[in-house]
């Protein structure tokens, strides 16, 4: 950097500052993407961000060790709780990240959520031989006190609510 551009260059922070503002030179917009952004981690989002969290931690665990150990037992079902905490990690990165972008993500995914979870739950229960071990949506998530049927319902109800409120 040269003499001359140290002397004429803005300090990084007073350029963002100057960036936000609106046109008529006031306060820093609404639509700021750190404030999209914290939008979607506030008040219930928060218990949400800590209950798929727990839930990552919970299906990717169990599932790592099932595979791992005894995957010819239960094929199917020690791949369907894989791919559960793919999806709770997907959405919890979503929650994380903000933006309408993520939301929108996030609400699709809890939807294809809330579908396997009632899929699997109903399947479970119709043809049981075909599950010899239980999987995270099993009996639309007994074993996990029916987090997982409850979480993606809550969830697309707060994302819905964080889109009305943004606008």
């Amino acid at each position: 950097m040269t003499a001359t551009e140290e002397n004429t260059s803005v300090p990084r922070n007073e350029q963002d500052e100057r960036d936000e503002r609106d046109e008529r030179g006031g306060k820093p917009s609404a639509g700021s993407a750190d404030q999209k952004r914290a939008r979607l981690i506030s008040g219930p989002g928060i218990l949400l961000l800590w209950l798929y969290g727990v839930m990552v931690v919970g299906a990717v665990s169990r599932s790592a060790v099932q595979i791992s150990t005894q995957f010819d037992k239960a094929p199917l079902a020690y791949s369907l709780s894989a791919v559960a905490g793919l999806v709770y990690g997907f959405i919890t990165y979503s929650l994380v990240r903000g933006g309408e972008t993520a939301r929108r993500a996030a609400l699709v995914c809890c939807a294809a959520e809330l579908a396997g979870v009632l899929i699997v739950g109903t399947w479970t229960l119709v043809e049981p031989s075909a599950f010899p071990d239980a999987t995270v949506w099993s009996d639309y998530g007994m074993g996990y006190l029916f987090i997982p049927v409850l979480l993606p319902l809550s969830a697309m109800y707060w994302l819905r609510k964080a889109r009305t409120t943004a606008d």
